[in-house]
């Protein structure tokens, strides 16, 4: 009898997610709590009303598989600093606040890893910046702090998952200089020390994944203002120079994935958008990573706001 010989194996079986949740931010004199589904298709609805602790700068991303976490975030004048979290179940409902762990900070990154798991890091406590990162495991229940921190510390960081299983983040300010670094995250949760900038140093852009396991950096603040230009994070996790602004320049965006191989770039501020420069427009990325035009926005124009993806 011949032994039974297995057919050559199919590239990893990643999970990915259908829909995806905008969540928080500021409208210019206030903060907000709402949140805006994204639907399989990429359509963004109107505004559910708050149930977390209105506030921005906080981070979003996903854990569980099917579900994503909000968390950490500052108060309409910037005097306190939070850390607590919200879940979003795979339905996309939002609970209410969970008494936070982890340094109280605004303005981190989050991503997932490990397939099932999310990691938040860096940010800024109201004081200085920091390098402080915080595992989340695959039922939400995000860690103390990790006593041992790699890279720069900064905030207005962004962050997204790549190659399947790991994150990474990046650029950002340090502490008002903008930068460009990035820091890959293992697949389990250990983050790596600096990687020089390859695309423009700045802060407040977003990211997401795309194409089932590889990432996109996308719009912020370089030190000549507003900027929409892109960088593709390949599947092994190495950056790609900058691709040329398709949507509208802006800083505070939010990303996430949505129908199982595409990402979305949504709201921000760009200085011109009504009212007060807060923008609700979004832009949609392509499962080959290719960023669309502006898209009329749906809910309230915001910025520093944060998303996730579910379901």
């Amino acid at each position: 009898m011949f032994p039974i010989i297995p057919a050559a194996s199919a590239a990893a079986d990643y999970p990915t997610n259908d829909n995806g949740i905008f969540g928080f931010g500021h409208t210019g004199p206030s903060v907000t709590g709402v949140t805006n589904i994204v639907s399989n298709a990429g359509v963004v609805a109107t505004d559910v009303a708050a149930v977390g602790t209105a506030r921005t700068g906080p981070a979003g991303c996903e854990y569980g598989g099917d579900k994503g976490i909000f968390g950490f975030g500052h108060n309409v004048f910037g005097t306190v600093v939070y850390s607590m979290t919200n879940l979003v179940s795979n339905a996309g409902v939002v609970a209410s606040d969970t008494t936070g762990v982890g340094t109280a900070r605004a303005y981190p990154g989050a991503c997932e890893y490990g397939e099932d798991k999310g990691i938040f890091g860096y940010g800024w406590n109201n004081t200085i910046s920091l390098a402080t990162t915080n595992l989340v495991s695959n039922g939400g229940v995000v860690a103390s702090d990790q006593a041992a921190t790699t890279g720069t510390a900064r905030r207005f960081v962004a962050g997204c998952e790549y190659g399947g299983d790991k994150g990474i983040f990046g650029f950002g300010a340090d502490p008002t200089t903008h930068v460009g670094m990035t820091n890959l995250v293992s697949n389990a949760g250990v983050v790596a020390t600096d990687v020089a900038a390859v695309g423009t140093a700045r802060q407040q852009p977003a990211a997401c994944g795309y194409g089932g396991n590889k990432g996109i950096f996308g719009f912020g603040t370089d030190p000549t203002g507003y900027v929409g230009m892109t960088n593709l994070v390949s599947n092994a996790g190495v950056v790609a120079t900058d691709v040329a602004a398709v949507g509208t320049a802006r800083t505070g965006p939010a990303a996430c994935e949505y129908g199982e191989d595409k990402g979305i770039f949504g709201y921000g501020y760009d200085g011109a958008a009504s009212p007060y420069g807060y923008a609700a427009m979004t832009n949609l990325v392509t499962n080959a990573g290719v960023v669309g035009t502006d898209v009329t926005g749906v809910g309230t124009g915001r910025a520093q706001t944060s998303a996730c993806s579910f379901n």
